[in-house]
């Protein structure tokens, strides 16, 4: 069995393999099919100050290649995932590595939630700033596809919190490698990407789009070749690690992601076709490491020829 130990600067893992924030709830669902701890890491939902409903049903369709989603970065509030049963004392108790994805309206309010998380940081592993969701129309949007405003942002969250910082980038900007020095010159220390891509489907019998927010995110296996084209240009353009996402639903489409150039990779759209979608991704790592006879994943990060 190969080493996969995975070393992201002042963050280590035990695996590379983590859950994309959005499609592993906070991991009490998830736990009843396995032990959680069992991953790199736990990305949960989206965190911010208050409470959030997210957007009108149906938020979630399914479409050729991979699905649509509008949920709206619906969650508890910070309180409530600082102190709910089901929340981050659960992840604790299992001993989860987590990582919590944090956003905000407003510039402030990301420096408030990363204070808050900060402040009762036992069990947070580091913190992932939601600069890029696609749904919302006050705030990721904006600081996601604004160089400026993306600096801003995370040189606050740097200000306010002592947890290592992951900076989730969108996809939807023209050059992603300019984002990516832009918030590791504002201090991330790494960088994950990629998030959805705005998309459609509409119902042809009713003439009615297939979810009430009319657009969402698109993400899925169709996906891949964009993220990987993008993790090879961002890793190529800083020098932190990069967490590398998108369309991967096992093992071997993790081995792209690293052979372009990332440290770890996240596990989304797959968890809801298989609960132990993640489980088996590092299964498929070790079986390609094993067949090669490569010792450590270290070895193929970047790799590519």
């Amino acid at each position: 069995m190969a080493d996969l130990t995975c070393n992201l600067g002042r963050l280590t893992l035990k695996n590379p393999v983590m859950t994309a924030s959005g499609t592993f709830g906070y991991g009490y669902e998830y736990h009843q099919y396995y032990d959680i701890s069992r991953l790199g890491a736990v990305v949960v939902k989206g965190i911010r100050m208050e409470p959030s409903p997210g957007n009108p049903t149906p938020r979630v369709a399914e479409v050729t290649g991979g699905m649509l989603n509008a949920i709206g970065l619906q969650g508890p509030g910070v309180e409530t995932f600082l102190h709910g049963e089901h929340y981050l004392p659960f992840l604790r108790s299992v001993h989860a590595t987590t990582i919590v994805n944090m956003w905000g309206k407003t510039i402030q309010e990301y420096g408030e939630v990363a204070a808050r998380l900060d402040a009762e940081s036992d069990g947070i592993a580091a913190l992932e700033i939601n600069i890029s969701c696609p749904n919302v129309k006050a705030g990721g949007v904006a600081f996601g596809t604004d160089l400026k405003l993306a600096h801003e942002v995370v040189s606050l969250v740097r200000s306010r919190t002592k947890l290592p910082l992951i900076t989730k980038l969108s996809p939807n900007v023209t050059c992603i490698a300019d984002f990516a020095r832009a918030v590791v010159d504002a201090g991330s220390d790494m960088v994950s990407l990629i998030n959805t891509i705005p998309g459609m489907s509409i119902d042809i019998e009713t003439r009615r789009p297939r979810i009430a927010n009319r657009t969402g995110g698109f993400s899925g296996p169709a996906l891949k070749p964009i993220a990987v084209r993008m993790v090879y240009d961002v890793a190529h353009a800083v020098k932190v690690p990069v967490i590398g996402m998108g369309g991967i639903m096992n093992g071997d489409d993790a081995i792209e992601f690293f052979l372009a150039g990332a440290s770890a990779v996240a596990v989304g759209t797959a968890n809801f076709v298989d609960p132990y979608a993640a489980l088996k991704v590092i299964d498929g790592i070790n079986t390609y490491l094993d067949r090669h006879g490569i010792a450590s994943v270290s070895e193929i990060i970047g790799a590519l020829r």
